[in-house]
């Protein structure tokens, strides 16, 4: 391997759209494979393409399954013989949550991530087995994200809900648009293959809000039942020929090659918490680095958030 082939921090923040602190928290994370000159860090055009394609989750496991997992048993709550054990633990698939979590452990919370969708994590929630839900979860029959899910999914639990960024979701289509998909309904074509989101994911909850509009089935779609739990891994199978269309967001869109994206809907990203433990440290400490102006400048030069409303207070259920 020679320095031609090498890329540096400084070129894998440029690749992927984010800041070096960026980078350094997926190193930090194991999120991305690595290797190192001395003490330089550098990355192969391999270790850069796998982060990608397994949406930056293929190099934890087998910590991650020990810490994260909750599919295997071991729950997370509030108590303090778990927080001290499990750490402070936060849901969600964003980019945006690993640099926070990076930033609370840099002020000595334990914080970890469970890497799961924004049902689930609600659901999580309420049986206490994380600290802090993230959702981006659309309801057509308010027209608002959120708050109905958040009080169906957590009956009788006071929460406050605090928006973390806007983003924009929309429809990732092959470079060219050769299949001129442009709305909801071509998802409803013959000729057109969709590759999904898992069941609870906010784009998959958007996706079926929207088909019901229409009054549309989802085993009138092509690929339906064809699923995969990142942005990453649907935009890029988009961009291999392997679907026609998928859903997601804009960010991701620019760090796959051969796609184009189609801006449906702007959507609103928020933590979610139970009202009972926020006035704990770990909270207090969260919501201080999601007010600050050092945390929001790590994202005023990544296109795809929107920060403005940041660590404010969008509801308490």
């Amino acid at each position: 391997m020679t320095d031609q082939t090498a890329l540096t921090v400084e070129d894998v923040a440029e690749r992927l759209h984010v800041s070096r602190s960026g980078v350094y928290a997926l190193i930090k994370s194991d999120s991305i494979g690595f290797y190192k000159v001395g003490r330089k860090i550098r990355f192969t055009e391999e270790q850069l393409r796998d982060y990608i394609e397994h949406a930056g989750r293929s190099a934890r496991r087998p910590a991650e399954d020990k810490l994260l997992a909750l599919e295997e048993g071991r729950y997370f709550d509030l108590s303090e013989p778990r927080r001290a054990e499990g750490g402070f633990v936060i849901c969600g698939q964003d980019l945006i949550l690993d640099i926070l979590s990076n930033f609370l452990r840099m002020r000595g919370v334990m914080a970890l991530r469970a890497y799961i969708g924004s049902y689930d994590s609600l659901v999580s929630l309420y049986h206490d087995k994380v600290a802090v839900a993230t959702a981006h979860l659309w309801d057509s029959t308010s027209g608002e994200y959120n708050i109905s899910h958040v009080r169906a999914l957590l009956p009788g639990i006071r929460c406050v809900v605090v928006n973390v960024t806007y983003r924009t979701q929309g429809l990732y289509v092959a470079r060219g648009n050769p299949k001129g998909i442009g709305d909801w309904s071509d998802l409803a074509r013959e000729d057109v293959t969709l590759i999904n989101r898992e069941k609870g994911a906010g784009s998959r909850v958007l996706l079926d809000e929207n088909l019901k509009l229409l009054g549309l089935y989802g085993s009138a779609i092509n690929g339906y039942g064809n699923e995969n739990q990142s942005h990453l891994a649907v935009a890029s199978a988009v961009g291999r020929g392997e679907a026609d269309v998928a859903v997601g967001t804009e960010k991701i869109a620019r760090q796959v090659d051969n796609i184009e994206f189609i801006p449906m809907k702007k959507e609103r990203y928020d933590l979610v918490v139970k009202k009972e433990h926020f006035e704990r440290p770990e909270v207090a400490t969260m919501m201080h680095i999601l007010r600050s102006e050092k945390f929001r400048n790590e994202f005023r030069g990544i296109g795809g958030y929107d920060t403005t409303e940041m660590g404010n207070i969008v509801a308490e259920t």
